[in-house]
This record gives structure tokens, sequence and C-alpha cells, in this order.
């Protein structure tokens, strides 16, 4: 495994880490689950991402019961949760939101789903119209200096928000978002690549990147049609293969599938490796539901240093 700082923190995370989107608590449980995350820590992976609108809820507490199954050390385990959604089907107006109330009672249902004292990141899970951006700032810094939170920050806010944020902290002495959390693969970079650019100089802004093979995508697994029991399939995937764009989809990735061919690797774990090649993202989130699944995506780190600018500039021409 290799580690990479969070932006311009001190915290280091492993480049490849472990996800519960649309995986713990709802497409398998906890014996899958143990395997899974040991699978990934046995490799080196030391963050495991979580929301409290997985699973509702459910996602965390399969994390923090393996977590502490398998006696992780605390010290050694970067754990995570967003606040945004809530954690409840059919939320009422304060289970909702980035309010102080919701930001508060989000961070200690999170803390006692994981079974842990504190969270080391803390996503803000996208915007929320209806609550002042500096409110939230404001509440996260109460969750830092009360050492419930070590790290705050964004997950898929405009970079105009994120300025916003960090404007609101240093003005009134509080503690600003040190990252994000985008959507980020070879069908999606525009938001990584160009609207947050100045902000990783500027600001020492930090990524965690999810959805590197595009839900999928990019595994090429769908290159013959979209099997019954795949993850697009899954509600809540937020990606069609329907009309003109979802064709056009498909198509990129068949591109991206037979050069993979030609380079003689899978496809899954080149997409992951041409995530590593930016510089600004700080750890790919996994999302795998099988053990092989797992070991064949860690492969990325291999590919990574096994190939250069030439072909990662390949890639990006195929799927334009």
């Amino acid at each position: 495994m290799r580690y990479r700082r969070l932006g311009a923190s001190g915290l280091k995370l492993s480049a490849l880490s472990y996800g519960a989107w649309l995986t713990a608590g709802s497409r398998f449980g906890r014996g899958e689950a143990r395997e899974l995350v040991a699978l990934a820590w046995d490799h080196g992976v030391n963050f495991f991402d979580n929301a409290e609108n997985y699973a509702h809820g459910e996602a965390e507490r399969v994390m923090g019961d393996v977590i502490a199954d398998l006696r992780l050390p605390r010290d050694g385990v970067c754990v995570s949760s967003k606040v945004r959604f809530g954690s409840v089907p059919d939320p009422r107006p304060t289970q909702a939101g980035l309010s102080r109330k919701h930001v508060r009672d989000a961070c200690d249902a999170a803390l006692r789903r994981l079974r842990v004292d504190y969270l080391d990141l803390f996503f803000c899970h996208r915007p929320d119209p209806d609550t002042p951006v500096a409110e939230t700032v404001r509440a996260m810094d109460d969750l830092v200096r009360q050492g419930k939170v070590l790290y705050w920050g964004t997950s898929e806010w405009p970079a105009a928000l994120i300025r916003e944020a960090i404007h609101v902290a240093r003005a009134h002495h509080l503690e600003p978002p040190a990252m994000e959390q985008p959507q980020y693969n070879l069908l999606h970079r525009d938001r990584v690549e160009l609207e947050y650019a100045p902000l990783y100089a500027e600001h020492g802004l930090g990524t965690t990147v999810w959805s590197p093979l595009a839900s999928g995508l990019l595994s090429g697994k769908y290159d013959a049609g979209l099997p019954a029991d795949a993850r697009l399939a899954q509600p809540g995937a937020g990606v069609s293969l329907e009309g003109p764009e979802g064709r056009a989809r498909l198509e990129r990735s068949r591109r991206f599938s037979a050069v993979a061919a030609e380079l003689g690797v899978a496809p899954a774990p080149l997409a992951i490796a041409w995530c590593l090649s930016n510089p600004h993202v700080s750890s790919v989130i996994l999302g795998a539901t099988r053990a092989e699944q797992l070991r064949e995506n860690l492969g990325a780190l291999e590919l990574s240093a096994r190939f250069d600018e030439q072909v990662w500039r390949r890639l990006e021409a195929a799927t334009r």
C-alpha cells in the first residue's frame, strides 16, 4: 500500500480505501463485510468510508461491528461519516440537512453506530440550501473543538460554496474544511480537474474520490448489457444507460475496455490506477462486494506504478 496526505493536512490515508455505499448493510451483512474489511486491512487499507444514509444507518452499524470484532487498532484506522440526508427513510425537518442541530445529532449517532469516540473525517454530504454556510461551519468547528471530529469537509459541493466555507472559517478563526469527496472517474472528470483546480494550491484541499468505476461501468461487465444483479440496477446507483446520453456513456466504456484488452490488463484496476495518477487525489474509495473483486481492484497500485503518462492520455482519449 502507498499512503498520501489528505491535502495539506498531516493525515496520511491509504491511496486505496474501502467504502460502505451500496455494500455493507444493503447488499450483504456482517459476515461478508468482515471478510472484505479484513482483506482490505491486510493489504494496508486504513480508511473506511461511511455515511448516515447508507442503508439508513445499517452500513455504519455493520462497519462498526466488524472493525470492533477484528480488533483493528483505533490509532491505525480512519473512519468517516457524512451528514445531510438523515438515517431514517422519511426524515422530519430536524432529522436531515446541515443545521447545527442535525450536524450535532448526526455526529453523535454515527459515533454510536461506528462504536468509536471520534470521527477521523466528517463530510457535509451535498449542500443544504436551507441552512446558511456559516451555521454549518460553526457547527463543524464545535465538533472539532469537542474532539468528536478531527477533519471535516464537503462532498459534491460547488467550488464557490467551498470557498465561502473557507472564508467564513478564516474570518472567524474557525476550523476550515480540509477535504472534498467528489465523484471521479474517466467518464466524470471536470469537477475534480477543472472546477476544484484552484483550491488545491490556494487552500490545500484534499480529495477522497468515489465511484472510480462509474458505478461499475468501467469494469467491463456491462459491455454486453445490464445484468439484473448489477450495481447499476440497484436503487440509488445514480447512473442510467437509457437514452442517448446513457448509450454514449456505454460506448465510451466499451472503448476503454478495448484499450485495457490491448494492454493485457483487467479494466477495473486500470480505471482505478488512472484515478491514482492524479496527484490531487488523496484516496480512491473502492466498493467491492466480493473478495475476489476487491483483490483485483487492489491491483490498481501495481498498475499505477507500471504505466506512465502516455498510457493515461491514451485512456482519456478513448473515453472522450
